[in-house]
């Protein structure tokens, strides 16, 4: 089928850290979005796509809304999910508190099929079309996060939790049986469907040198794979890597060390990273996951999208929920609260900065910006539609915006849950919001 979605449409197609904003994106006031087999047909104003509208075989029309390329979440933890909005301590607290008891219910993949369903779900709901996932170190707990992906038609990235050690028994693997089973999960579900895999040391403290080395050992045995982990997120932690890896000059050594640093290698947070530690990730191609929500939640310090984005050594940045020390699904929410962390390091992020950190700069983190995270020809028809009048307040604000960028601003600082009106998953329109502004359909029901 040949779909035409029709509205005002934003994508963005370069960087506006490294280049003047109105440089940085497309803004089509009536614009057309054709879809066919999956992908992106064509993209441009209305006017001038009349003979495109013609030619489909359906045509899904928007007024006093934004379609833009469906949100990425580079860092999230989908057994998590359970333990949002837990009552906040520190990082390595928390963790015990919470996460490490919550995790050893994944074993049971019928009760990981129901958490990765809601988890799903909750991301369609948000906008949200690509996430780089953490599953449990139980291999049922892929197996059932990848089922559901496939379902919902996702290019979604996860992995199984390398782990053995400074954890509850139940929740250690070995290194040995940590290869062995992230190798099959591997051969079981790269590249199926739209699915990519991530090798996934939970972080430096709880592997052994064993495992850091079996992990970047596989790592590179598997071409086109990724890696994701964790890194200096809080000031204890570090510490306590120190004291773990005394030989290695800082943080990003011990992943240097052990084979972990490179292209399709992304790490969540990096607040309290050295500036020689950010020069030698962006020589590197190594990412980071910007976690506005979870940083702030668990008073983990203040992020700098600036700093990491420096034109002089830049680091590729995407934005991420880090769910459930985030609190919130909504990367608009993301981008809220990471325009407030700007503000407190003394700089400004603007919405359109904001916006490319959740869309093309999430995907440029992620290697995929050949296929998803803009809209043009030949890329992915992830999507997702903003509602301009999704409450009362939204309406009345929005309708006083200046231009876009006001707009755009408005919508991120002011956003509900209900703003996201559609979301398109390979051109098939998988959630839609009722008209009862907090209930959705799925194309999979």
């Amino acid at each position: 089928m040949k779909l035409a979605i029709r509205g005002s449409v934003l994508t963005f197609v370069k960087n506006p850290f490294h280049f003047p904003v109105e440089e940085s994106f497309v803004f089509e006031e009536d614009g057309v979005v054709v879809v066919e087999d999956g992908k992106v047909a064509f993209f441009g104003p209305a006017a001038t796509g009349l003979s495109q509208l013609e030619e489909v075989d359906e045509v899904h029309h928007y007024r006093d809304s934004l379609i833009m390329p469906g949100f990425i979440d580079c860092h999230v933890h989908y057994p998590q999910t359970e333990i949002i909005g837990a009552y906040g301590t520190q990082l390595i607290e928390w963790l015990n508190k919470y996460t490490f008891v919550t995790e050893q219910k994944f074993a049971d993949k019928n009760y990981a099929e129901q958490t990765a369903e809601i988890f799903i779900r909750e991301l369609l709901a948000a906008g949200t079309t690509t996430a780089s996932v953490f599953c449990t170190v139980a291999p049922e707990s892929v197996d059932a996060f990848f089922k559901v992906s496939i379902k919902y038609r996702m290019r979604n990235i996860a992995g199984k939790v390398l782990m053995d050690r400074h954890a509850p028994d139940a929740l250690l693997d070995t290194a040995q049986s940590g290869y062995d089973q992230s190798k099959e999960l591997i051969e079981k579900w790269h590249g199926k469907d739209r699915s990519l895999y991530s090798i996934t040391p939970r972080f430096a403290p709880t592997s052994t040198p064993e495992q850091m080395d079996m992990t970047g050992a596989l790592w590179s045995e598997f071409e086109g794979t990724y890696l994701q982990s964790h890194i200096s997120e809080n000031l204890d932690e570090i510490k306590w890597v120190k004291e773990l890896y005394p030989e290695c000059s800082d943080y990003l050594a011990v992943y240097e060390k052990y084979g972990q640093v490179g292209p399709r290698a992304i790490y969540g947070h990096g607040i309290h990273l050295s500036e020689d530690e950010l020069a030698r990730l962006s020589e590197s191609g190594t990412a980071l996951a910007h976690c506005p929500t979870s940083n702030l939640f668990l008073g983990s310090g203040l992020f700098s999208a600036w700093g990491a984005s420096d034109l002089k050594r830049p680091v590729r940045t995407g934005l991420a929920t880090d769910l459930g020390g985030g609190t919130s699904f909504s990367q608009l929410t993301s981008m809220n609260e990471a325009y407030k962390i700007a503000q407190l390091n003394g700089e400004s992020l603007s919405a359109f900065h904001a916006f490319y950190l959740a869309t093309r700069g999430a995907a440029e983190a992620l290697y995929l910006e050949d296929k998803i995270g803009s809209i043009a020809p030949g890329f992915e028809a992830d999507l997702v539609v903003m509602d301009l009048k999704a409450t009362p307040l939204v309406e009345h604000r929005l309708s006083h915006a200046e231009n876009l960028h006001d707009l755009l601003f408005a919508l991120m600082i002011l956003a509900q849950p209900q703003t996201v009106k559609a979301t398109y998953i390979a051109g098939e329109r998988m959630a839609l919001r009722g008209e009862s502004y907090n209930q959705y359909t799925y194309a999979c029901d």
